[in-house]
Parts: C-alpha cells; structure tokens; sequence
C-alpha cells in the first residue's frame, strides 16, 4: 500500500477506534506527541487533550455517536475527508439539555501525518447547523 492509501486508512482507523468507539487510550497510537488542532473553539487544550476533551463531550452529548467518512483525498503528507457526524442527544451539548433527537453534521477535515500518526488537524464542522437542530421545536 503506498503512502497516501496507507494515511487514508490510517485516518479512517483513528475516527472507528477514537471517535466512533471511544478508545481515547489509544491516541498516542495515532497522534504524534507534539499534536496540534489548528482551530479548536476557544479554551481548547493544546495536544492530544484537545482530541480526548472533544470525543468525552460528544459522546456524553451522543452515546451513539457514528461518524461516517463519506469522501477522502489525499496528497503528499496531507488527508482531507468529507464527513457526517451523526447521534442521538442524551446529554447536554452547548448547553443544550437531552433531547432525545436523532441529529446530522457534515463536516470537512484536513489532517497532517508524519510518520504515520497526525501532527497537525484543521476542522470545519457545521456547528451552527447542529445546534439548530438541537434547539428545533
């Protein structure tokens, strides 16, 4: 497998084991020591506890949490994918208590591998649309 398949894998891999199933022990398997998220909200933590802070409050918010990546590109040290974040609300999100509704973001990712782990990730997620659809009446 040449390098950009073998990066695509290896990303998809690090949402299933992180995201989607939660295995934050792992990330030192997939992110480098010196991890950077490059437009975390504010208050953000730097490294690998930005990732760790993020996945414990969507799965708390979303004990279902799927994401699913739906197109990737790749190109030198650099993965893209185009994907949907989907759950159900159970807890409380931005404030917002449980409301029990079955929920879609789509978002964009850009991500940085250097020696095979992520060093560096830009995240563009559509927000604004999930909280209009956690505060839909």
């Amino acid at each position: 497998m040449n390098t950009l398949e073998h990066n695509k894998a290896q990303y998809r891999r690090f949402i299933d084991v992180i995201f989607n199933e939660g295995r934050i022990d792992q990330l030192p398997e997939f992110v480098t020591s010196n991890y950077v998220l490059h437009d975390g909200p504010p208050g953000t933590p730097p490294g690998a506890e930005a990732i760790r802070q993020i996945v414990t409050q969507f799965r708390a918010a979303f004990p279902d949490l799927k994401i699913t990546i739906e197109d990737q590109v790749a190109e030198g040290d650099k993965v893209c994918s185009r994907a949907t974040t989907r759950g159900t609300h159970r807890g409380t999100m931005f404030g917002i208590p449980p409301t029990g509704r079955a929920v879609a973001m789509s978002g964009l990712t850009l991500v940085r591998f250097v020696d095979g782990r992520v060093s560096d990730s830009w995240v563009k997620n559509d927000v604004a649309g999930l909280m209009a659809q956690l505060r839909a009446t």
